[in-house]
C-alpha cells in the first residue's frame, strides 16, 4: 500500500470506477462495492437480454409487474423528473423507459453505504467522472475533483474541494458521448440573462438556502450548456441535476439554484460558462 492509501479500479456499466481509500481498506469492502454494482447492472442494463430492464423495454414486463427494485427506481426517476419541470426524465423520445440516468448515481450511494457498513470512514469513489468522498485523504487535506475542460481534455478548467456539505459531484456533457441527452431547449440561443441570481422572493421558505450568486464568463447570449457539474448534498441530487441542466439549458439551471443546496459549473459549446462560488477562480 502507497502512503498515499488503498487504491482499486474496476470496469462495470460501461464505464470505469476508481475507488480510493486514505488508509487500508476494511476486509469486505471492495468486494461489497463492486457487488454492489454488478447487482444493478444486471437488473437494470439495457445492454443485457436477460435484464429486466431489457424485458420492460421489449413489452414483455410492465412496470407494475416489475421488481419492487425496479418499481422503486422509476418512481425515483419520475419525482425528479416533476421535481425538474421535465428536464430530467426516465422515457427516451420514443416513450422507452431508461433508468440509467439514476442507477448509476443509485449504485455509487449504495456503494457509499456499503463502505460505511465496513467501517470505511475516508474514501472517494469516483464513477465515470461522478464522485462520492467521505473524510478527507491520508495526508489530511480534503479530496479535490478536477473538472476537464469540454474543449480539450488534456486541460482541466476548474476544480471543486469537497466538504460534509458537498461529498458528491457529477458531471453530465457531449464531448465524450455526444448528443446522449434529451435537450428541452432548442438550439436556438436563449436569451441573455443577469450576471447574478438574487436571493429567493421573499428569502426563501424556511430551511431552504438562498439561491448562489451566478458569475457569467462575458455578457453574451448564452447558447446550450456543452457540459455541466454539479456538487451537491448526495450523489443522486448532484448526477440528476447535471443531466437536468444540460437538457434543460438556463431556465433549469435557475431552477435548481432556488431549489437545491448546489455549486454548479455550466459550459456552452460556444466557450462561455457560468460558475457558482465555489468553482470561481481565487487568487
Amino acid at each position: 500500500m502507497s502512503p498515499r492509501g488503498q487504491r482499486h479500479v474496476f470496469d462495470t456499466m460501461g464505464t470505469t470506477v476508481s475507488l480510493v481509500f486514505a488508509g487500508a481498506a476494511p476486509d469486505g469492502a471492495i468486494d461489497s462495492v463492486e457487488a454492489v454494482f454488478a447487482a444493478l447492472n444486471r437488473r437494470f442494463s439495457l445492454y443485457r437480454d436477460d435484464s429486466e430492464a431489457r424485458a420492460v423495454a421489449r413489452g414483455e414486463l410492465t412496470v407494475a409487474d416489475a421488481s419492487v427494485k425496479f418499481r422503486d427506481a422509476f418512481a425515483l426517476a419520475e419525482r425528479w423528473r416533476m421535481d425538474t419541470e421535465g428536464a430530467f426524465t426516465p422515457h427516451r423520445p420514443d416513450g422507452s423507459i431508461d433508468l440509467a440516468g439514476v442507477i448509476k448515481a443509485q449504485a455509487i450511494q449504495e456503494s457509499g453505504e456499503a463502505l460505511r457498513w465496513h467501517g470505511a470512514t475516508a474514501w472517494c469513489l469516483n464513477a465515470g467522472g461522478d464522485v462520492l468522498t467521505d473524510g478527507v485523504q491520508a495526508d489530511g487535506r480534503p479530496w479535490v475533483v478536477g473538472i476537464v475542460d469540454p474543449a480539450d481534455r488534456q486541460v482541466l478548467l476548474s476544480q471543486f474541494t469537497c466538504s460534509s456539505r458537498h461529498p458528491a459531484v457529477a458531471t453530465s456533457g457531449v464531448a465524450e458521448r455526444g448528443e446522449h441527452v434529451w435537450r428541452t431547449t432548442g438550439r436556438e440561443l436563449a436569451p441573455a440573462a443577469p450576471a447574478v441570481v438574487g436571493r429567493w422572493p421573499g428569502g426563501g421558505r424556511q430551511g431552504e438556502p438562498e439561491a448562489e450568486a451566478l458569475t457569467t464568463h462575458s455578457d453574451q447570449r448564452l447558447s446550450v450548456f456543452h457540459q455541466v457539474t454539479v456538487a451537491a448534498p448526495d450523489i443522486i441530487t448532484a448526477d440528476v441535476l447535471a443531466t437536468a441542466i444540460l437538457a434543460g439549458g438556463r431556465p433549469t439551471l435557475d431552477l435548481a439554484l432556488r431549489r437545491w443546496d448546489i455549486q454548479v459549473l455550466a459550459c456552452t459549446a460556444d466557450g462561455e460558462f457560468l460558475a457558482t462560488n465555489a468553482f470561481r477562480a481565487t487568487d
